[in-house]
């Protein structure tokens, strides 16, 4: 059974088409990263998902189940934007009333096992006003978990955070699906983060799903390359562009020649031409890469 299972699923607000025809399939136990530029419809998608705007057309699935099902509605936790806290509470006292909202019996219990789980126990006694960015998406995500759910749903939990909460939030991602019961869909457009801790993938645009794969799909789409640095980098660029269809210098100034070769060919061409190769290697594109070729008309 898949945690969520939606078919020709649509949102129209007015004449403007938000979601159109989307398949998506989320596995139990998925990190599922959902990606795809800003208006893409991944926010009206999965607010429809968690029943805070009603569809128009398709259905969706949770567990089986229609969304509506107050029993699957019951096992959804949710952080879409911004958590709903009280700026001048501490973080134990939000956290209490939530507790409080969903009618959780053994509130005080419940809520310090999930402030352990999102490493935010320390600062209970903090304000809500004076938490960081960081502080406060684990404190929203810490919410989501409240009352044990079995999927979750996270719009730009990583939005703004440093080195460190990122790798905190990797952690908690890791730890909340650990058992193979709990299912996250998270959405964000730090696609290198994303790849760290995403078994599958949803990339959406205009509307529209255009594929899904798992992380292993991935890996196995993503493009291979010789990255290279030579004694005179302009004449091997030049070179390197007579004999090979795709040639490009990225972002560090390393030469990276595409088609199915070997650093030995490379080496050894330069050579003949007089061009000491100085460091050269083999690696592969990553998600922000592959998603970028995707966008540019599918180029892999």
């Amino acid at each position: 059974m898949n945690a969520i299972e939606i078919k020709n699923l649509s949102k129209n607000f007015g004449a403007k088409q938000a979601v159109c025809g989307l398949d998506m399939t989320v596995p139990m136990g998925a990190i599922y990263g959902f990606i795809g530029e800003n208006g893409s419809g991944k926010s009206t998608t999965e607010k429809m998902i968690c029943g805070l705007i009603p569809t128009s057309g398709g259905s969706i699935k949770l567990y089986g189940k229609d969304h509506t099902d107050a029993a699957v509605r019951a096992s959804l936790g949710v952080l879409i934007e911004a958590p709903g806290c009280f700026p001048g509470l501490t973080v134990w006292d939000n956290m209490m009333l939530q507790a409080a909202n969903l009618g959780i019996s053994d509130a005080e219990r419940e809520v310090i096992k999930v402030l352990k789980m999102v490493r935010m126990e320390g600062a209970a006694g903090n304000k809500y006003k004076n938490c960081s960015l960081g502080m406060k998406q684990r404190v929203g995500i810490a919410m989501a978990l409240l009352g044990e759910p079995t999927l979750l749903v996270l719009d730009e939990p990583l939005n703004g955070l440093d080195a460190d909460g990122m790798r905190i939030m990797r952690e908690v991602f890791l730890d909340i699906v650990r058992d193979g019961k709990r299912s996250i869909v998270v959405s964000s457009h730090l696609l290198g983060e994303l790849q760290k801790v995403a078994t599958h993938y949803g990339i959406i645009r205009h509307g529209k799903m255009l594929c899904e794969m798992s992380a292993e799909e991935l890996d196995a789409s993503c493009r291979t390359y010789v990255s290279l640095l030579a004694a005179d980098m302009n004449r091997a660029k030049m070179l390197l562009g007579c004999k090979y269809s795709r040639v490009e210098v990225d972002e560090a100034g390393y030469i990276r020649v595409y088609d199915m070769t070997t650093p030995e060919e490379i080496v050894t061409y330069l050579y003949e031409n007089e061009i000491t190769v100085t460091e050269i290697g083999i690696d592969k594109i990553g998600l922000e890469e592959y998603y970028i070729d995707l966008m540019n008309g599918g180029k892999r």
